[in-house]
């Protein structure tokens, strides 16, 4: 019985903790956000806090003492919250890589998970919860009968399972897609380095083969001036030496000769 009255109140404030973060985030952003965790519209870290808060203060002996200091009370409840609100946060990211609250921007953060001015709220509503909030839940559960409880625990039980199974399986699908986006990104990007990082070798390939036919064609066309210079020196000294008009007449008609020969043996090639 006691613990489908737990059940019953866990869902109950876990609807209640998303109406207000529905609200509050709505407001502060300008337009809906809905801001339940699963499909449906809860928020169990609320739910969880409350649930434990109603264990410890109503089984735990020194915390059931109704003259325990406000400080202290204000104490307990922050701590508490911060732990349970930390361990959520890093529970959630580790497990679908993602956040569903940031505190980056919050004075005296710890790792966007906690900060100090949060705290303080989650304490000064943990004192009211403690010495007002308790008292009439109890009142409650000594009202209603047994097996009211077990039926809407039993509900809440089957919603709550679907819901999570949903969820589980919506967000490990999602998770999927993206590593195997992040994959084929990753291949595609190494393939575009060793693209870009053969390119250099490529092109000095390239030149150097470029470099090699120009010094071939160059050292043929040297060892091709170089016969006709020889050939044309041979000419000039089949002739004599005086200087007449007439003998210039007959270099320049030789050599006139000597050129047709050499083209004539290149097409004959």
């Amino acid at each position: 019985m006691i613990i489908s009255q737990y059940v019953t109140f866990f869902i109950i404030f876990s609807f209640l903790g998303w109406i207000w973060e529905t609200i509050y985030c709505t407001a502060k952003e300008k337009h809906f956000s809905n801001r339940d965790f699963l499909f449906g519209p809860i928020c169990p870290i609320y739910g969880a806090s409350v649930v434990v808060g109603m264990f410890l203060f109503t089984r735990v002996d020194w915390l059931t003492a109704a003259s325990m200091p406000l400080w202290e009370l204000f104490l307990i409840c922050a701590v508490g919250s911060a732990f349970a609100e930390y361990g959520t946060s890093y529970y959630l990211e580790k497990r679908f890589h993602a956040r569903w609250w940031d505190y980056s921007k919050m004075p005296l953060n710890i790792n966007g998970r906690i900060c100090l001015p949060v705290t303080v709220c989650f304490g000064l509503v943990g004192i009211a919860l403690v010495r007002w909030m308790i008292p009439v839940l109890s009142g409650v559960q000594s009202q209603v009968p047994p097996l009211v409880f077990e039926a809407v625990a039993l509900a809440f039980i089957g919603m709550l399972g679907a819901d999570m199974a949903l969820t589980e399986a919506s967000l490990s699908a999602l998770l999927q897609k993206i590593e195997n986006s992040e994959k084929e990104f990753t291949e595609r990007g190494e393939a575009a380095y060793e693209n870009i990082s053969n390119k250099p070798q490529q092109l000095e390939t390239k030149l150097n083969g470029i470099e090699d036919e120009l010094r071939e064609r160059a050292d043929a066309l040297a060892a091709d001036l170089n016969g006709r210079q020889r050939h044309i020196a041979r000419c000039i000294r089949k002739f004599p030496e005086d200087r007449s008009g007439r003998r210039v007449i007959r270099v320049g008609a030789h050599l006139r000769e000597s050129l047709q020969e050499m083209r004539n043996k290149q097409h004959e090639g």
